[in-house]
């Protein structure tokens, strides 16, 4: 078999034709009340499909500090694309715009206001909007997010002349039968069950396709309906179906018939009258988004004769298309805008109107560091990123910096900006409870409105990527001097103060990185197993006798003596025990080691996370200077150092994810740190 011949084999192996055959269903009014009356939520309107779509996806309820319970939606997850899509950090956001599209599926009001997304440049605005809109387009092809519209049969012969504006196939009933036929088909149902509402009119077309085959059945709606067929619709952006996109340009190029649809001249001649149905284009982009969403861009930047359109169709679910009476619509109506446009909207007081028909969803930046690296690493990483190595803490590092931007000082003056990013983190702090911390993010209103855009990072982390093409791999450094380097050229920043602030916050996570790649090599030198427990049993052995008041035997002369109080202390002073709290320590050791025992568990000083950290720096102390990494920076290193780097080497590669590059990088930086710190100490 030829591989043409073998992918289209592939290919139709995987075809499903049933469901092909679902989504194409073509049927009589008749057939589709059989069909509400099996499902009737195919009546639904854009509001609660909408909302049902994203519920279909499932929820995650978790408690986001005691007390404080938070809804994660899985759909705002982008499942269906791999997580490409994915919005990270802004649960409580997505929960508030989430919760005003139940309100609007439940008829509480909100659907007749515009959803207005609001926040910085680069707050995930637009990724929202996409992602509903792609959301929208995959709902209507299952089951469970089946659309259908109307069409009219062609005398003579059996093509079908469909709605322009794809409207629901109820419109049909007249007004006067409606209340019975809802309660026909509503019989039965509890109050959990979803009931059929008719809401609207026929549109213009089919307003006249109507009134043409009344007049020929002489008023007998039976017979009209024989001649109307419905089929199930895919709404689908591409195809102009169901959803809609608008974009302000040039005031000099507006044009209000964008939105709501235009004379077709060329049909003129044919029906011979500029007011007949059969002669306009309903393509405007709200004719086009029924029954779906449409999408304004940059909202606020419309001209004033385009807002009247957007007032009535949120408030009124009409528009006026030119030469017609007010049309129906069922849509969502979502739009976007930043902060400056914004403040302009509420110092206009020509635009109360809007204000007062807009629900605003602020969109911030992300607050919390873990958040921000889980934008950045869905970009860079290792199956993206082919051929270069990132090193560890290089994203940590360019999210900490955006972080810190978006802050606002605390009002705390013990608090450091960092300190309160750790907080925001997860981290724990003396004297800082959970209420503190939510205390903090009540009184920082703007958190999150300001600061740098994760679009501005990833901009300099490709830089760094493509500007060292000899390298390996990418360290902290090389992504934080391009940083540094582009602030200077930044649109968005408008002072020098400003410019001066974001430099001194880049010393700020410069240092941070300091301490912890110093940490890590620390770790990584006292990574001696077999040494560590001997250290730890050491300790053990004297802390008990302490703690009893008795004798430790020396295992080289055999002879008993007082516990090693020096040997102790430089262990516990390694963790800040101050002498006044060392029997507590002890104590708590012993207490800690005694419950373990009578639970039948054996004692594992990892375990314990303070006993481990002060045993892994007593040791790093006793071996550094036998391993006398500062020999890196005058780069003589004799065969037995360089035996002991190497080994330390391995490990950084093994336990923290660097390569053999960034390793070494990491070494050489760390032994500049201690050489420096030699120097002061001379």
């Amino acid at each position: 078999m030829t591989a043409g011949k073998s992918i289209i084999a592939m290919i139709g192996g995987r075809q499903d034709l049933d469901q092909f055959r679902k989504k194409s269903w073509v049927g009589t009014f008749e057939e589709y009340l059989d069909l509400v009356r099996e499902t009737p939520a195919v009546t639904r309107n854009a509001f609660e499909r909408v909302y049902d779509m994203v519920i279909s996806y499932g929820t995650n309820v978790y408690e986001e500090s005691r007390g404080v319970k938070r809804t994660h939606f899985k759909f705002f997850d982008d499942p269906d694309n791999g997580g490409r899509d994915a919005v990270f950090g802004l649960d409580e956001t997505l929960e508030s715009f989430v919760n005003a599209l139940m309100s609007a599926a439940k008829g509480y009001g909100i659907e007749k206001r515009v959803l207005l997304l609001h926040g910085p440049v680069g707050s995930s605005k637009s990724t929202i909007a996409r992602m509903m809109k792609r959301g929208l387009e995959r709902y209507s092809t299952t089951d469970a997010g089946a659309v259908y519209t109307l069409g009219w049969v062609v005398e003579g012969n059996e093509d079908v002349l469909w709605c322009p504006m794809h409207e629901e196939p109820m419109h049909l009933v007249p007004e006067r039968f409606r209340d019975d036929v809802l309660a026909d088909l509503n019989a039965g149902k509890d109050d959990q069950d979803y009931k059929v509402r008719i809401v609207g009119e026929l549109c213009p077309y089919c307003r006249f396709m109507y009134s043409e085959r009344l007049k020929k059945h002489g008023g007998d709606w039976t017979k009209v309906i024989e001649d109307v067929r419905v089929k199930r619709i895919t709404l689908s952006e591409q195809d102009r179906c169901g959803i809609g996109t608008f974009q302000p340009k040039d005031e000099k190029n507006q044009d209000s018939t964008e939105l709501t649809g235009d004379i077709n001249y060329r049909k003129i001649a044919e029906y011979g009258s500029d007011s007949d149905p059969r002669a306009f284009n309903f393509d405007g982009e709200f004719n086009v988004a029924n029954r779906g969403i449409i999408e304004f861009i940059e909202v606020l930047k419309l001209d004033v004769a385009f807002l009247y359109d957007l007032l009535g169709a949120s408030q009124e679910h009409k528009v006026k298309p030119k030469k017609f009476a007010q049309t129906d619509i069922d849509e969502v109506i979502l739009g976007h805008t930043n902060e400056p446009e914004y403040r302009r909207l509420q110092n206009n007081e020509f635009m109360e109107a809007l204000r007062d028909r807009t629900v605003k969803i602020d969109v911030p930046y992300v607050t919390k560091l873990s958040d921000e690296i889980k934008i950045y690493e869905k970009d860079y990483n290792s199956g993206k990123v082919k051929g270069k190595h990132i090193a560890p803490h290089t994203i940590e590092m360019a999210a900490m910096w955006a972080i810190l931007t978006r802050l606002e000082p605390p009002n705390n003056a013990s608090l450091t900006l960092l300190q309160k990013l750790k907080l925001y983190n997860g981290r724990t702090l003396p004297g800082f409870t959970e209420e503190n911390i939510k205390e903090m993010k009540e009184e920082a209103v703007g958190e999150g409105l300001h600061g740098i855009s994760p679009r501005y990072v990833q901009d300099k982390i490709s830089n760094a990527l493509v500007a060292h093409l000899d390298a390996k791999s990418i360290n902290p450094f090389m992504v934080m001097n391009e940083l540094e380097a582009g602030l200077k050229h930044h649109s968005l920043i408008t002072s020098e103060e400003l410019r001066a602030k974001y430099r001194e916050l880049l010393g700020v996570v410069k240092e941070e990185y300091e301490n912890i790649v110093k940490n890590e090599v620390q770790r990584a030198i006292a990574a001696d197993e077999d040494a560590l427990k001997r250290l730890c049993g050491n300790y053990i052995d004297n802390i008990k006798a302490y703690t009893q008041r008795e004798k430790v035997r020396n295992k080289f002369t055999g002879q008993t003596e007082d516990p090693d109080e020096r040997m102790m202390r430089s262990i516990e002073e390694k963790i800040d025990i101050p002498e006044s709290r060392k029997d507590d320590f002890r104590r708590e050791i012993m207490n800690y080691i005694g419950a373990l025992m009578i639970d039948g568990k054996t004692f594992d000083y990892k375990a314990n996370e303070r006993l481990y950290r002060a045993l892994q720096l007593k040791l790093f102390e006793d071996q550094k200077d036998t391993i006398k990494l500062t020999s890196l920076v005058s780069q003589v290193v004799d065969k037995d150092t360089q035996a002991k780097i190497d080994v330390v080497k391995s490990r950084l590669i093994r336990d923290f994810g660097y390569d053999d590059e960034s390793a070494n990088d990491v070494l050489h930086y760390v032994a500049s740190i201690f050489a420096r710190g030699d120097v002061k100490r001379k």
